[in-house]
């Protein structure tokens, strides 16, 4: 296990497609972090155009895309080469989160305050277009056709327990899918109804689609492209004498590359469990440190 340390407010982390480098968006002095992932020192902190939040690694590794949350609102671009920052796209708000579609020709944030992702062509670094939304955007994830292009759009909404599906192609919403009612009884004393849903992804494989639940207390796997409901495993408790059980606040997840394992970041509980996507069930629990959120798979030689 590693800890880069020096780094007041982490936000986003990512990595360079050989492994060798770290990115990690420092909200405390407003700058990407470039760390060497090997010794985990910093080599250097890019300056950014405000207050950061999630970042993207383009496929090819050119490019890292960041959010910038304070006002008026940007997507940063830094030269992965040069480690300077090339440009600062404007932005009608403020964005919270960032992703590079399955073939790699798009960049996606989402704004919690501006309601509504936008999709920023990756070679031209001009926006494409977007889509309004009646709520904040959260987390996103996305899935692929046959030939590799990105198909639909999955997107995590304030106060939806569930998530709008956008087609990909017509730049249109086709469906909301509503989160099952049961299990439940989460999430009102741990303070987040108004993001009862939070933490999405599809796996490597692209045959399934994985989502949060803080009022379950559990993260649903549904099946690709039909969206059927598999079913869900249930994630940790904190049981305290003489107060209400304490769900974890699943906040985030991410995949193993070979799809066979599901890691959630349970906030609440400073853990992250590990699920093994065939049995829906949990297999380990990983301390980590305070309140964990962002995070992504490296797999390593």
């Amino acid at each position: 296990m590693q800890t880069i340390k020096c780094i007041e407010v982490p936000h986003g982390v990512n990595f360079s497609p050989d492994g060798k480098r770290v990115y990690i968006s420092n909200e405390a002095e407003a700058v990407l972090d470039v760390v060497d992932r090997e010794t985990g020192q910093i080599l250097k902190a890019i300056p950014l155009s405000g207050h950061p939040n999630n970042i993207a690694v383009t496929k090819d590794g050119r490019r890292i895309f960041i959010c910038i949350a304070s006002k008026p609102g940007a997507l940063d671009v830094v030269d992965a080469a040069s480690m300077e920052k090339a440009k600062s796209i404007p932005m009608k708000a403020p964005l919270h989160n960032v992703y590079v579609t399955p073939d790699g020709r798009f960049a996606v944030a989402g704004s919690v305050r501006g309601k509504f992702a936008v999709v920023v062509d990756v070679e031209t670094e001009q926006v494409a277009w977007d889509v309004a939304f009646d709520q904040g955007v959260r987390p996103m994830a996305f899935d692929a056709n046959p030939d590799g292009s990105t198909r639909d759009m999955f997107v995590q909404l304030s106060n939806l327990h569930g998530f709008a599906v956008v087609d990909f192609k017509t730049h249109k919403e086709i469906a909301r899918i509503k989160l099952p009612d049961a299990p439940n009884g989460f999430g009102a004393v741990e303070g987040r109804l108004g993001t009862p849903s939070h933490g999405i992804g599809v796996a490597p494989d692209n045959k399934t689609l994985w989502v949060n639940s803080v009022i379950a207390n559990s993260v649903f796997e549904y099946s690709l492209p039909d969206l059927k409901l598999v079913g869900h495993a249930e994630l940790p408790t904190l049981d305290m004498p003489g107060r209400h059980i304490i769900g974890s606040t699943p906040d985030w997840l991410t995949f193993a590359p070979d799809s066979k394992t599901v890691y959630v970041a349970d906030t609440a509980l400073r853990m992250v469990s590990s699920i093994d996507a065939k049995t829906l069930k949990e297999t380990a629990r990983i301390k980590v440190g305070e309140v964990p959120k962002r995070m992504n798979t490296l797999a390593l030689p």
